[in-house]
């Protein structure tokens, strides 16, 4: 619904959908469902050849009424997934008509229509509201504004009756412990795929659920279709340990059990005491996992209202997850889509709020990749990443605000990056600054604070991320992970009165071979990218602190009398006649990231102006 257009609706022939009732099938449940889905693809407009119609378009099409609306919110499911739903439902709504637990398909739809008419022989009228047991509800009407009316009426009514409210205030929790599940978890879950994405949950009432296994039931399996279709019937529940070896062998262990009795893996791992990791493909996915077990546990709330809880027998949850049809739909809506260069990788890019940061942060996007924004200008990352969210998805993109040269906040940056993702594939290392100047000219807190920005910042970040890389490395030997600096051509070239810059450039390069040194054996790759002037930006640019102006003001050019003199006569000595781009270091980032025989170099991206020799 999120992205439905009116292109994206199946145009039906209302005639072929009424000869359906006119038909016998076959008695075998199975066939049966094969023989409708044959004449309900029949029915369609010829238009329509490409498109499949839902299964639940015959239901639909028994109501008269000019509009349809099927939801399945999680208060009315707090009543349809009870003890007493049944009876509480005709004395808070008596105009109801309630349709118990049945096979879906046609032979709901069947149920469905003998109700429709006995309720009208007995009232005179259409049936305006359906209720589903362990499904949802149907509201039927000629005018849209009826519609709301009545969906408002039935949430005035059963909150009136709650005897317990959600309680989805954030919870404190050991995030060191989840900071380091995750990346397992994400590992031991990707088996085969290319990509997997791990996002934590928890709040008051997830937390009171993990406490331990007996509280955990009201969430431990499928309420309706949905549940079933989109986190499988059963999440794994994990016990605690304290001891972080132990905890992992109870993971591992959890895993290796839940596939041998299913057949394949969980998508929902709750960790008592800890939360729920929510597992898939992508992270869009990932999140629609996460948000559907989280209408589990409304609903676990939601039915002490009404009896307790109530979960669809074993049968039936068999039933659905063997279903053509729900396999069908389950495939549609986790489709992964066509895979790009950085599909799903998961990155981070320090000082990409603005400037070049924030250009190689676009070109990662735009090849598939989820990109961290994290600048210590956070309202701007906020901006800039809701912007890019808006372009390349929700959830490709995350706001952190982060002090580099401050380890506390680098910490917290890979650490939320892990939580939100499950775990850090590429970490490129691009905030700096520069501060210009002689000898004679430049203070040592200036000194200081370049060195500590653009050399003692990348020790930080590379610390703190290769953390979650060799976790990672431990449970898929083969998986590559990269570090990536972006450094400059002064760091392969010292430059005139600006040696607080090439001076840390220079040592940051010393770093990238000694972090690949240490870090070749956990599969982690680290390099550098040094390119050349990238004159646009707001480092060169900016009409106050730029470097056009800070070399203008400080003669570095002699002759030179505007900002425009200063400009060409940095484009005078590149070869290609013209100043660095963003796409030429994004290009180096996805070479550094693809190959996979290449650590601990300097890769120069000058137009020819700085050579290897």
């Amino acid at each position: 619904l999120a992205d439905i257009n009116e292109n994206c609706f199946v145009k039906m022939n209302r005639a072929g959908l009424a000869q359906i009732w006119q038909k016998e099938y076959s008695s075998d449940n199975d066939e049966r469902e094969v023989q409708v889905l044959a004449d309900l693809m029949d029915a369609r407009e010829k238009s329509e050849y490409a498109k499949r119609p839902s299964v639940e378009t015959s239901l639909h099409d028994l109501l008269p009424q000019s509009y349809v609306v099927h939801l399945h919110p999680a208060l009315v499911n707090g009543m349809t997934c009870s003890q007493n739903g049944e009876k509480e439902a005709k004395a808070i709504l008596p105009e109801e008509v309630w349709i118990p637990l049945i096979m879906p398909g046609y032979t709901l739809a069947a149920k469905v229509k003998a109700e429709l008419e006995a309720y009208k022989n007995k009232t005179g009228k259409d049936a305006e509201i359906i209720f589903l047991e362990n499904h949802g509800v149907f509201v039927a009407a000629d005018q849209t504004d009826r519609i709301k009316e009545v969906y408002e009426d039935i949430n005035i009514r059963l909150s009136a009756v709650l005897v317990k409210r959600l309680d989805f205030a954030s919870k404190e929790f050991d995030r060191e412990k989840a900071e380091a599940l995750a990346p397992a978890i994400r590992m031991i879950l990707k088996g085969d795929s290319p990509t997997s994405i791990v996002t934590f949950r928890v709040n008051n009432e997830i937390s009171a659920l993990v406490a331990n296994r007996e509280a955990f039931v009201p969430a431990s399996s499928g309420y309706t279709p949905d549940h079933i279709v989109y986190c499988r019937a059963e999440p794994l529940f994990v016990e605690s340990s304290d001891d972080i070896e132990t905890q992992y062998e109870l993971l591992q262990n959890g895993i290796n059990g839940y596939k041998a009795k299913f057949g394949f893996a969980p998508r929902i791992i709750a960790v008592q005491g800890l939360g729920i990791f929510a597992h898939s493909a992508s992270k869009k996915n990932a999140d629609i996992i996460a948000d559907v077990f989280l209408d589990t546990v409304k609903i676990s709330v939601y039915s002490k209202s009404f009896g307790g809880y109530k979960f669809m027998p074993q049968d039936m949850i068999d039933f659905i997850a063997n279903w053509e049809v729900e396999s069908y739909r389950a495939k549609i809506s986790l489709s992964a889509g066509a895979a790009k260069r950085l599909d799903e990788k998961i990155s981070i890019v320090t000082g990409s709020a603005q400037g070049f940061g924030k250009g190689i942060a676009e070109e990662m996007l735009g090849v598939g990749a989820n990109v961290v924004i994290s600048d210590l200008n956070y309202e701007l990352a906020q901006t800039n990443a809701a912007a890019l969210a808006e372009q390349f998805g929700k959830g490709k993109t995350l706001a952190v605000k982060v002090d580099v040269g401050d380890e506390a906040t680098v910490a917290e940056m890979v650490q939320k990056t892990v939580l939100e993702y499950g775990g850090l594939d590429i970490f490129v290392n691009n905030a700096g600054i520069v501060k210009a100047g002689s000898l004679d000219e430049l203070d040592l807190r200036s000194f200081d604070l370049v060195t500590k920005i653009n050399y003692t910042a990348y020790f930080l970040g590379a610390k703190y991320a290769s953390k979650i890389m060799k976790i990672q490395n431990r449970f898929d030997k083969e998986y590559y992970t990269d570090i990536i600096q972006i450094n400059s051509k002064s760091g392969l070239t010292g430059s005139n009165k600006n040696f607080a810059y090439a001076g840390s450039k220079f040592g940051g390069i010393g770093l990238t071979q000694s972090f690949a040194l240490e870090l070749v054996e956990y599969r982690v790759k680290v390099n550098s990218i040094c390119p050349g002037n990238f004159f646009d930006g707001p480092l060169w640019s900016d009409p106050v602190n730029g470097l056009f102006v800070q070399y203008l003001n400080s003669g570095k050019i002699p002759g030179a009398k505007t900002v425009e003199d200063v400009k060409r006569a940095y484009e005078s000595k590149i070869p290609m006649d013209r100043g660095c781009s963003v796409i030429d270091v994004a290009r180096a980032v996805f070479y550094c990231v693809e190959q996979k025989y290449e650590t601990g170099q300097a890769i120069p991206v000058t137009g020819g102006q700085s050579m290897l020799k």
